[in-house]
């Protein structure tokens, strides 16, 4: 341990430089305005594999972005760890919010992060917390104690649904064949207190189009006597949650998993507190579905929420219009035992259903996946909380969490493989908004924590 910490402090600067130029970088997947750069930044991943050790690498050519794979195979009988991130990043919008330029990479000491913290799109999610696994590498190769074989998989289109993992994986299983893998996606509860995400949301991502008449409209010609799709789109959206946040669509609780008072009970241990939480975000009160705590809502319930809404005009000034046109984009996150492919059609026939005469409704889905749930008496578990708790000094809490990574489905349906989430974020680290930010801390001290998973899982293993 001592020899991790001693490492990682005498090189640390260049630790931060190295993953502040791949901040540089602005590899936004979602918009093909920086293709380019999200090519570079795969070239990027690639040299810094080589640089820390591995003996093969290569950019993996797929219907879309490439996928980096590189590996490390000391001795095929062996135990071998996957490591699964992403390179892309979420688009930085809007721009103007931010306090720094998204892509010109500051350290700033907050109060959560008196150490400083990296402000950049992609500081935690996912560049940071990826980097981490390249420079562990880097310490084990370094110190000659690395105790296994280990894999890397590094992908361009996580933002974007992951669109071409799947082909890749389904055609690279022998390649990619693993004990477990590993996961730094996700986040921790606090700074003293680690975690380890045991269960993930699924999802479901689509965008509507209602549609009235067949050009924008003058509002005073033609207002109140024809349907205004912004106002029919508004009571639509309006109408998916109920006087309880309840969510109206027929057939979506169907399969939802119900907790028993228990595991709700185990839950609740988490440290959490409500005003620190309130305060944080600027809010006078919680909001959400009636029966559930704040920290059940946002994990073990699904959700429904409207991500972007548009239509008519909303530049500078007024024009008085009836769009022909409104849109919206929504997501549900989904819990265990709930299908995104099932929960999409039932959004799609429900949301056509209510639309009223006079417009056309058009749902458009984008992507999805399924939730997961990692057991916690794994060897895999006990590895990352053996390591944990020789960091930070106390064991790891299990908790579930609200987001997303709909490849881990696929990674046991296709590899066979419990995947272990071992996350530095913090909640207040901003991702996907403006001034998204990865403590020092946090990116250090994953450096230091990571090789013991290796260490505690090849011991566990024998």
């Amino acid at each position: 341990m001592e020899n991790i910490k001693a490492y990682v402090q005498e090189h640390k600067d260049r630790f931060i430089n190295e993953l502040i130029e791949l901040l540089k970088i602005p590899s936004v997947s979602a918009d093909t305005a920086y293709s380019h750069d999200v090519f570079e930044t795969a070239d990027a991943v690639k040299a810094s594999l080589e640089k820390a050790g591995c003996d093969f690498v290569e950019i993996c050519d797929t219907p879309g972005y490439p996928i980096v794979y590189g590996e490390k195979i000391i001795d095929p009988n062996l135990p071998t760890v996957l490591v699964y991130g992403h390179y892309d990043v979420q688009p930085p919008d809007p721009v103007e919010l931010w306090t720094s330029p998204p892509f010109e990479p500051v350290i700033k000491k907050t109060e959560i992060h008196p150490e400083g913290a990296i402000f950049a799109r992609g500081a935690c999610d996912d560049k940071g917390q990826m980097y981490m696994h390249v420079k562990a590498l880097e310490y084990m190769v370094q110190s000659n104690t690395l105790p296994c074989n280990v894999k890397f998989m590094i992908e361009g289109e996580e933002e974007i649904g992951s669109k071409s993992l799947s082909w890749f994986v389904e055609r690279n299983q022998e390649k990619l064949k693993n004990d477990v893998i590993l996961i730094s996606d996700t986040g921790m509860i606090s700074n003293q207190q680690p975690s380890i995400t045991t269960g993930l949301r699924g999802l479901s991502y689509v965008e509507v189009e209602v549609t009235g008449p067949n050009r924008d409209l003058h509002s005073g010609l033609y207002g109140g006597a024809v349907a205004n799709p912004i106002n029919v789109l508004a009571k639509m959206i309006a109408s998916l949650h109920d006087e309880n946040n309840h969510i109206t669509i027929p057939g979506f609780y169907d399969n939802v998993e119900e907790l028993s008072l228990e595991e709700r009970a185990e839950m609740a241990k988490a440290p959490f507190n409500l005003d620190n939480y309130k305060k944080a975000l600027d809010l006078n009160d919680v909001y959400g579905e009636k029966g559930y705590v704040t920290n059940e809502r946002n994990s073990i319930r699904p959700t429904l929420d409207v991500n972007g809404i548009w239509g008519g005009y909303t530049g500078e000034g007024a024009k008085t219009v009836i769009a022909s046109k409104a849109f919206a984009k929504i997501s549900m996150r989904l819990v265990p035992n709930q299908d995104w492919e099932q929960i999409t059609e039932l959004f799609t026939k429900h949301f056509t259903s209510i639309a009223p005469a006079g417009v056309t409704v058009l749902v458009k889905p984008h992507h999805g996946g399924q939730g997961y749930v990692t057991p916690i008496d794994s060897i895999g578990y006990k590895a990352a909380n053996m390591a944990y708790t020789e960091t930070f000094g106390v064991p790891a809490i299990p908790v579930r969490s609200g987001g997303s990574i709909p490849i881990v489905a696929l990674f046991e349906k296709e590899l066979k493989s419990k995947t272990i989430l071992m996350g530095f974020g913090l909640d207040s680290d901003a991702i996907h908004s403006p001034n998204e930010h990865f403590g020092i801390f946090n990116y250090l001290k994953g450096i230091e924590t990571i090789p013991l998973f290796y260490k505690y899982f090849v011991e566990l293993s024998k």
